[in-house]
């Protein structure tokens, strides 16, 4: 599927129908070849529009998975880097991309640590956790983070109602759902669990101060809208 490196179609039913750390752990080798790997695109726009802002100390990448988010953090950050997630598959293929980095194996619903990092950023994860997990996550890495620490991370825009993008979203959030009320261990992937709105307000309610920058150089919509967005959240 995706590319002739990518997961055959076998692989990611396999994966589909384990639980989120196992099913990464069977993706890790290949997952880098899929469309679910945040685009290079994204992370460089990242990078750009938090480059006024640095430079930055430590950072850390939240949900890391293979390691794609040090391509935003390494220009930044002028001390050491560091990736964190559950899945030993995907931290083994991080660790051999960027053997100088630092990796964390940890449940980033309960973070360990504590006043360590400068700027810490998150890539196409939010959609793992459910809307009653999301404060303690933001909790964490708010209590990871110094005082005058940041937190970032691109959201797309709202897909227009007519659009197929809304409705592919639409649909693979129902039939996830259905799978996860007939099948167990549940795989918790959801496009349409994390408005703007709602993630401004989990992140404002446990300390946060909370901004956005449209990333212009992916792109506006027709109604002039930007693609994507860029959530600052600052611990004050």
């Amino acid at each position: 599927m995706f590319s002739p490196q990518g997961p055959s179609l076998r692989e990611l039913a396999v994966q589909a129908l384990s639980s989120v750390e196992r099913g990464y752990d069977l993706l890790a080798p290949k997952f880098d070849h899929t469309p679910f790997r945040t685009p290079d695109g994204v992370l460089d726009a990242t990078a750009i529009a938090l480059r006024p802002l640095g430079p930055f100390g430590r950072g850390l990448d939240v949900c890391c998975g293979t390691g794609a988010g040090m391509r935003t953090l390494e220009p930044l950050c002028r001390e050491r880097i560091t990736g964190v997630d559950f899945s030993a598959g995907m931290l083994a293929r991080a660790r051999d991309s960027h053997p100088n980095a630092g990796w964390v194996q940890a449940d980033v619903r309960a973070l360990p640590f504590a006043g360590a990092f400068d700027l810490a950023v998150t890539f196409g994860a939010l959609g793992h956790l459910l809307p009653a997990e999301r404060p303690a996550v933001f909790a964490g890495v708010h209590r990871a983070l110094r005082s005058g620490g940041l937190f970032a991370f691109p959201v797309g825009g709202p897909q227009p109602i007519a659009s197929i993008g809304y409705w592919t979203a639409l649909g693979f959030d129902a039939a996830m759902r259905v799978r996860n009320a007939v099948w167990r261990p549940p795989f918790v992937m959801y496009y349409r669990t994390c408005p703007l709105s709602a993630l401004q307000d989990d992140l404002k309610a446990v300390g946060f101060t909370v901004t956005t920058l449209p990333l212009a150089c992916l792109g506006r919509r027709s109604d002039g809208s930007p693609r994507h967005r860029l959530v600052l959240a600052r611990k004050g």
